[in-house]
């Protein structure tokens, strides 16, 4: 399967300013000064291998939206964030748009970061398109609607054009959509969260964002450890550092990267994804963050592995961003 992530940011969307631009452009030069760059192709080549990302690229800006594969016009989708504009615009660059399609909807809660892109969704403004918001909360068709009311929106709920169904479950129930079966787990959030795992063709995906762990995260029947076994990806809020999440902004409902490579290592994780970054960090900052969880990481693996005697995962930790696309 493979997992487009359209949106990665935490909280709330963090543009570029020109200042910023300005910086990654300074520091591409310096880095470039004295070399040959005299084609296309070599510029290409030394921005894909001696620019480090932060300068080269971005993290992204874009709240919570991610896609797993789906099938022939079927679309599987967590959350609505700024991210899914971005989808809806890449659609109608490609001509998707105009084929008629189901998108299904997993929404993990209704803070408004990750409902803020539906109204930009451009297919929900074409006729023939389905729309399925599968959802655990049960205000959740009253959120849509109110975010589209005059004054806060000019166009109402009622004037999209695509056929939009509200699948409202009681808490956790199991889903079968596209050919994944998806469970649920409850996570400790304000107004409460929802972790979903993805399983398909023996792969398995974790959407775990928007969740805290707390003291219990150590016990050994520590649902999560369950829930996360043996997944091929699990994309995990680890929007602070250890210090954050345990004193400054405990009970915020975000968890840490440190928390993050234990649970990951305790379920044996393949690949770790860090994400809804914290978005007042800037690309610098979040890759110093991603360096310093591999590092710690590295630490684990030494100091536990003696203890247990073998070899823990996850093999691989990276930090999501706005247009990663991962093959699992």
């Amino acid at each position: 399967m493979k997992v487009h992530f359209w949106g990665t940011q935490g909280s709330l969307p963090a543009p570029f300013t020109a200042a910023t631009i300005r910086e990654k452009v300074f520091h591409a030069l310096k880095a470039g000064h004295g070399k040959k760059l005299d084609s296309d192709e070599a510029i290409n080549r030394f921005m894909d291998e001696e620019l480090p990302f932060s300068v080269s690229g971005t993290y992204g800006s874009n709240t919570s939206c991610l896609q797993l594969e789906g099938t022939e016009n079927e679309y599987v989708l967590c959350d609505c964030g700024s991210g899914l504009r971005d989808l809806g615009v890449h659609l109608v660059k490609t001509g998707q748009a105009k084929i008629p399609s189901t998108y299904h909807f997993f929404m993990t809660h209704l803070h408004w970061d990750h409902l803020q892109g539906f109204p930009f969704f451009v297919p929900a403004f074409i006729k023939g398109n389905k729309i399925i918001i599968h959802s655990y909360h049960e205000r959740t068709e009253e959120f849509f609607r109110s975010q589209m009311q005059p004054p806060v929106f000019p166009v109402k709920f009622e004037g999209l054009s695509a056929d939009i169904e509200f699948d409202l479950q009681p808490p956790c129930t199991p889903y079968s959509v596209c050919g994944y079966e998806v469970t649920a787990i409850e996570q400790i959030h304000p107004g409460t969260s929802y972790g979903y795992r993805f399983e398909k063709d023996g792969k398995a995906v974790v959407y775990s964002t928007d969740s805290e762990h707390k003291h219990e995260a150590y016990d050994d029947d520590y649902p999560f450890l369950k829930f996360f076994a043996n997944a091929d990806l699990l994309i995990f809020d680890a929007q602070y550092t250890m210090a954050d999440a345990t004193f400054t902004k405990a009970n915020w409902g975000h968890s840490s990267n440190v928390m993050g490579v234990e649970l990951a290592a305790r379920s044996h994780v393949k690949t770790l994804a860090i994400f809804h970054h914290e978005p007042t960090s800037s690309d610098q900052e979040l890759e110093e963050f991603l360096f310093n969880t591999r590092m710690y990481c590295n630490i684990y693996h030494q100091e536990a592995g003696k203890k247990l005697g073998n070899d823990l995962c996850p093999k691989d930790i990276i930090l999501a961003y706005d247009g990663l696309e991962i093959d699992i």
